[in-house]
């Protein structure tokens, strides 16, 4: 009886294994091929890669949407770390009367989508256009400045710090050290995990944003990767072999960040979830 469970587990697992990998497999595929064998479901490897590269190459401006992500991208990871921590460090290790009533409000504030305040903070920006053009539309820290930090980070190490051990904050004040000092050099060695998982969430994140880019950016130049695919199926007679080798090129980044941190990216969300 528990052969034929583990045959029924094993058979379950490679089936999920298999529909979920074959997208990707799929992707990697048709990039090899002309746009009208994509179009006819062919999934044998061909000879038209170099072809598909070469006209993206040379039809799009991959190299600057790829630059302009990936700057995007590690600016908000990393201040969405530092800001997000601090937050949930402080709601956790200091004591005050309001502080859950804010941190509930902060919870609720989840539940609004994004396109509910979309046209506000694009009139905000229009307006900050006039005094701080650097800042305003069409620039990459309008894409990145309402991204860097939401209820979620905060909720995440809020949680991951309730299993931080309260007494090395104690002995690092025993010790002399600023309360900064106690976060630099305690808490942020300590939970690197958390910051892995929150770092891996965060980088996807903003690779993968799209529709707040689409509305502040609206120079060629100043594009980034999502929108640069876009664009390309957006054509009257879409190529869809160079369409699949933009897409295999945006994701690799991704998965490169995803595969080098899994390991701290699953004890991260295990911290989490233990809090």
């Amino acid at each position: 009886m528990k052969k034929i469970k583990r045959i029924f587990i094993y058979l379950f697992l490679s089936t999920a294994a298999i529909v979920s990998i074959f997208p990707f497999l799929w992707m990697i595929v048709s990039m090899t091929n002309k746009s009208v064998d994509v179009t006819r479901g062919k999934l044998t490897p061909g000879m038209h890669f170099i072809e598909n590269l070469n006209n993206l190459l040379e039809t799009t401006q991959i190299g600057i949407a790829l630059w302009n992500s990936f700057l995007i991208a590690v600016i908000t990871t990393v201040l969405t770390l530092l800001i997000g921590s601090l937050a949930g460090y402080g709601f956790e290790i200091y004591r005050s009367k309001g502080k859950d009533m804010i941190f509930n409000i902060l919870i609720l504030s989840m539940m609004i989508p994004f396109a509910a305040i979309m046209i506000p903070l694009y009139r905000l920006f229009g307006r900050i256009s006039a005094d701080a053009p650097f800042i305003g539309l069409d620039t990459l820290a309008a894409a990145f400045l309402p991204t860097i930090i939401t209820a979620f980070f905060i909720f995440f190490f809020r949680q991951n710090t309730k299993m931080f051990a309260k007494e090395l904050v104690e002995a690092g004040r025993i010790d002399g050290l600023s309360e900064l000092g106690i976060f630099f050099r305690i808490y942020l060695p300590t939970m690197k995990t958390t910051y892995a998982a929150a770092a891996i969430i965060a980088f996807m994140n903003s690779w993968n944003n799209y529709l707040w880019p689409l509305v502040v950016l609206q120079s060629p130049e100043n594009q980034t990767i999502p929108l640069l695919i876009s664009n390309l199926g957006a054509g009257y007679t879409p190529d869809y072999g160079v369409i699949m080798t933009a897409i295999v090129i945006a994701t690799l980044p991704t998965a490169l960040v995803f595969f080098l941190m899994q390991r701290h990216f699953v004890a991260g969300m295990m911290g989490s979830v233990k809090g």
